[in-house]
């Protein structure tokens, strides 16, 4: 009876649980004086909250043990063996049914002169996740301050994540710790985010502190590319907040926000203050629904094309653990408004997700005469592809869209890995307009991708690989290559775009985390020539020819071609602890890129560049 430990285990769950119950329900609650009839019932409505959620723990752990019983019993009268648990269904039930949490229960007696007073209990032996089986299948809950107020969703184990221990992944994604977790009336706040100090030493001068951008990577002829650079910033410094609330046992409303200063103001200066804007990263509202496992996101958050760890859910992205604020080249993610519905079955092993999400066109317009989003043909008539923000908005190019992006994403969890396959639909748009007339252009771009995790060594080794492939979505990737062209009749033309990326992550100690990652974006050629002139991207024609002499006055079109870069690192957390989590890391990265050949050749450009970080993480 190999699954004996296991109803023992639920056994003794059930009576520390009992015991815990006991006092709430033959202790005799005492009603208030008549005079404070209201101070009462709240009181008592309290209790009976606290009740109802050790009643549900204390539930869950009998149907375990019962399901457990029947099939033992099953399985004597008619000699034959029933496999009720898996291997790995049994290690996890004994693992969680061992592991318990400190829950303080808050109780009103009378003391001496009849007066009531809060009393503070605490019990050291409350199970933290109990597992539910549904077959023979466990569950694990999303626990967001380890407490069971704050269960959001529910997910299938497959040995990825998220993972044990608050990874710098983790937050990267906004996920929040075991610290920072407190009530306000029905409501459950969760802080996180963390205080960051960081630099970087790179062998080009780029004025982006620890930021990539690889577009403007220089080359030879830029007296920057010549040039060591060494620059700090504690501008990424980062805040969120989670509010939860139940509107039933199986409804659940969220918030969620995350801020940073990763923006700059007119008048941020290097010089003197450095005094970088407050910048939006993340704001929206989920509702999940347990007993039909529906989940419902509105707002600004991380893309659905961005990957994921467990499900299709928030706050589990799968994001490289780099210490550039830009990630990894070939990184595929966006951060944007979106509405989206997603859907699991079969216990949680299998997602369906749709979205629609803010959409956005970047072009390039290398050949022609561009007036801020006023695009001069060859025929003499504009084509009018943006337009600068203006009211509230910045003074930067908006891109004229008539419809939102469009994703879809399936995500398999079995017991080994996590798997997503995703797809996207884009309409590029654009006017063009001669005096008195003028035609809109709509066009169809999009794409399909994939990626994985797959769990080399459960908690200690992991593969991740991602990939997207397609005409017009350029943006999604971290080096944020064109999305689209125009043609010289003004119809936007999408570029094929494809980009991937790898990493193998490992976790040799609860202190102690190694990646090393492999990125890359590759942008295709449209090229067009009309009487003599060359329009479009990556035309043979343009002139490269001062590309790799210092300050030539000969042309330098450069179009990129691909971006490709390699960085390892390391984070060691130094100090943990109920002050949370003191951490530095350290990354060394090489970057190269490479421009489509032209009149004069083909040039590259690279970077090498090592990173620095303390950071400070008071909620984990």
């Amino acid at each position: 009876m190999k699954s004996l430990p296991v109803c023992r285990q639920n056994f003794r769950s059930v009576l520390t649980i009992s015991s815990i119950l006991a006092p709430w329900l033959f202790s005799g609650i005492t009603p208030a004086k008549a005079n404070s009839d209201d101070q009462s019932l709240e009181i008592m409505e309290r209790q009976i909250t606290q009740i109802q959620e050790q009643q549900a723990k204390l539930t869950n752990a009998l149907v375990a043990m019962k399901r457990q019983l029947a099939a033992r019993k099953a399985a004597a009268s008619t000699g034959a063996h029933v496999g009720t648990l898996s291997k790995n269904s049994r290690e996890y039930a004994e693992k969680h049914m061992k592991h318990f949490a400190t829950t303080n229960t808050t109780v009103w007696e009378e003391d001496a002169n009849g007066q009531e007073q809060q009393v503070t209990e605490k019990a050291s032996n409350t199970p933290d996740i109990t597992p539910v089986f549904k077959g023979d299948v466990p569950e694990r809950d999303i626990v967001m301050g380890r407490r069971d107020g704050d269960v959001l969703a529910h997910l299938a184990e497959n040995h990825v994540g998220p993972h044990p221990r608050e990874t710098v992944g983790a937050q990267l994604a906004g996920a929040v710790g075991d610290h920072g977790v407190f009530h306000m009336g029905p409501l459950t706040i969760a802080l996180g985010g963390f205080l960051d100090a960081a630099a970087v030493y790179r062998n080009r001068d780029t004025a982006t502190d620890v930021f990539n951008y690889w577009q403007a990577l220089p080359f030879a002829n830029d007296p920057s590319h010549h040039t060591n650079s060494f620059q700090g910033t504690a501008r990424y410094s980062r805040f969120s907040m989670l509010a939860t609330g139940k509107i039933s046992q199986t409804e659940t409303v969220s918030g969620f926000s995350e801020v940073d200063f990763g923006a700059g103001a007119a008048t941020t200066d290097a010089y003197e203050s450095n005094s970088y804007s407050v910048r939006l990263r993340q704001a929206y509202l989920a509702y999940d629904n347990s007993h039909y496992n529906i989940h419902i996101l509105a707002g600004q958050a991380w893309s659905m094309l961005t990957p994921g760890r467990a499900g299709i859910t928030p706050r589990q992205e799968s994001l490289p653990e780099t210490i550039e604020s830009s990630m990894l080249a070939g990184q595929t993610w966006a951060r944007q408004w979106q509405v989206r519905v997603v859907k699991d079955f079969l216990n949680h092993r299998v997602w369906a997700g749709l979205s629609i999400e803010n959409p956005q066109t970047l072009y390039d317009t290398t050949g022609y005469t561009n007036n801020d989003g006023a695009v001069t043909l060859p025929d003499g008539r504009i084509a009018t592809i943006s337009k600068n923000g203006t009211g509230l908005t910045n003074d930067a190019p908006f891109s004229s869209e008539v419809a939102p992006d469009v994703i879809g994403k399936l995500a398999f969890d079995p017991e080994w890995g996590h798997y997503e396959i995703e797809g996207i639909l884009h309409f590029p748009h654009d006017r063009v307009s001669t005096l008195g007339s003028g035609q809109s252009h709509t066009v169809v771009a999009g794409g399909g991708g994939a990626s994985a995790i797959l769990p080399l060594i459960p908690h200690k080794l992991e593969l991740r690989l991602t990939g997207l492939a397609g005409v017009g979505i350029g943006r999604y990737g971290s080096v944020l290559l064109p999305d689209a062209v125009i043609s010289p009749s003004g119809k936007p033309t999408p570029l094929p775009t494809i980009q991937a990326t790898a990493g193998l992550i490992a976790h040799p100690s609860p202190r102690l985390d190694v990646y090393s990652y492999f990125g890359t974006q590759h942008a295709g050629r449209r090229s067009f020539s009309v009487d003599g002139n060359y329009y479009g991207y990556g035309n043979p024609n343009y002139s490269n020819a001062g590309c790799d002499i210092e300050l030539s006055t000969l042309a330098c079109t450069g179009n990129t071609r691909a971006v490709t870069e390699v960085a390892v690192g390391a984070w060691w957390r130094f100090f943990k602890g109920r002050f949370g989590t003191v951490q530095a890391g350290t990354e060394l990265s090489w970057s190269e890129r490479q421009a489509w050949e032209g009149i004069g050749g083909h040039p590259s450009t690279s970077v090498s560049q090592i990173f620095f970080d303390f950071r400070y993480l008071p909620f984990q």
